[in-house]
């Protein structure tokens, strides 16, 4: 049976070999010719700056230049997105694309300075994780229905958390309300981090957050996992079922990729992207990526391109009506 890595496999070999356009040429492209900078949108720690991290150490080690981690955070990501979109079309200047500053903010903000589709080249998809429903132990409910029916016979008794207004918990949230009919509270908090310390103490009873920072609590019984927003249930949640197959059409992930501005030489392109897919292949990476539960599956530049622009308008009025 052929896999994932095996599909990678040959993509990286045929690089190298020259059997796709203009990859003969990648052994004599310069790039990079200097240390290059990899923005991320987020403060250090968070899942984005961990994945940046490991991938830049593999980049120093096979394009014998130091690959640095940048933080931007703020504005939805737009601070980091718009310092990528004015950078040199060069190489040296990537980002750690994901969903908010590309999918979320451009609808979210009318004055956004960039086209998520138009300014930039996105390169290499990553992968993805996925977002759940939890619920305290104290709520005393172990599955959808039962909460959904408590929401409805509780309007608005049912408070959730999320990491921010605009953020994607805060809009699948909102999804979820109007698809149920179930009635609930929102309080938005300035970032994950203290989301989850309040569910944990009790302060709040539900959240809307990524699947893989809330293992720790579902393992340690301090959260109840519902459902998730992946189309197929989830390796590291087997017996949890997603909203789809719950009959609900509510479908989210936070992707993660390498993007650059637009503009940047194809040969440099495919040299990144080749290092980038052979980074991924590596043991250590694949094992970090399973602990973290980053979902991957092969994806070329032009899938990922489009990718982000079919994202863009899925998001669009899923944010627009959160945000109403």
């Amino acid at each position: 049976m052929t896999t994932r890595r095996d599909i990678l496999s040959a993509t990286v070999i045929a690089l190298g070999l020259g059997l796709s356009p203009g990859a003969g040429v990648l052994a004599d492209t310069a790039w990079p010719e200097k240390p290059v900078r990899i923005l991320v949108s987020f403060p250090p720690g968070g899942a984005s700056d961990l994945v940046a991290r490991l991938l830049a150490e593999k980049l120093s080690a096979s394009l014998g230049q130091k690959f640095v981690v940048e933080n931007k955070p703020g504005a939805a990501g737009t601070v980091a997105a718009t310092a990528l979109q004015g950078a040199a079309p060069d190489g040296h200047t990537l980002m750690l694309s994901n969903l908010t500053p590309f999918n979320v903010a451009p609808t979210r903000f009318p004055d956004t300075p960039y086209d998520p589709v138009a300014d930039f080249d996105h390169i290499t998809y990553i992968g993805a994780v996925h977002l759940g429903l939890f619920v305290a132990p104290s709520l005393e409910i172990d599955d959808l229905e039962t909460f959904i029916e408590a929401a409805k016979a509780a309007p608005g008794k049912f408070e959730y958390g999320s990491s921010g207004v605009g953020s994607w918990g805060h809009i699948i949230a909102e999804r979820f309300v109007d698809v149920t009919g179930a009635e609930l509270f929102h309080i938005p908090y300035k970032g994950s981090g203290p989301m989850r310390l309040d569910f944990r103490a009790g302060v709040v009873p539900t959240i809307f957050d990524a699947v893989p920072q809330n293992l720790p609590s579902v393992e340690e019984g301090s959260a109840v996992p519902l459902a998730v927003t992946a189309t197929q249930r989830i390796d590291t949640l087997p017996n949890v079922p997603t909203f789809t197959e719950m009959g609900y059409d509510i479908v989210a992930e936070n992707w993660l990729g390498v993007s650059t501005p637009t503009g940047v030489p194809a040969q440099v392109r495919e040299k990144l992207d080749a290092a980038l897919q052979e980074a991924m292949m590596s043991d250590d990476v694949v094992a970090q990526f399973d602990t973290w539960g980053l979902v991957r599956e092969p994806m070329t530049s032009a899938e990922f391109s489009e990718f982000v622009a079919a994202q863009f308008a899925a998001w669009k009025p899923l944010v627009a009506a959160a945000m109403d």
